[in-house]
């Protein structure tokens, strides 16, 4: 997630929730302006929002020679979330 920087001049900086046993329950963008004490920190690295959906995009392209990849695995019978050689008496199980 990217800090993004609104066409106003305010931020949206990632946040994360956390549950009260502290396990991370789900990510979120919350808008932050010049007022806030860690503005000047975020605006730093701040994106703009194109700049942030042409990293995103970049992202994606690179994704998928990956992607690709695991069809193919799975065409052949792979299974997600098991090694190659599970349940087949050549790896572990």
């Amino acid at each position: 997630m990217f800090v993004i920087r609104l066409p106003n001049g305010n931020l949206l900086v990632p946040e994360s929730a956390m549950s009260d046993g502290g396990q991370m329950m789900a990510d979120a963008y919350v808008e932050i302006g010049p007022g806030d004490a860690d503005y000047a920190r975020f605006a730093a690295s701040a994106l703009t929002e194109e700049e942030a959906a042409e990293k995103r995009r970049q992202w994606q392209e690179g994704d998928e020679p990956l992607r690709r990849q695991f069809l193919d695995f799975l065409a052949r019978g792979g299974h997600p979330g098991r090694g190659q050689g599970a349940g087949d008496g050549h790896g572990p199980s």
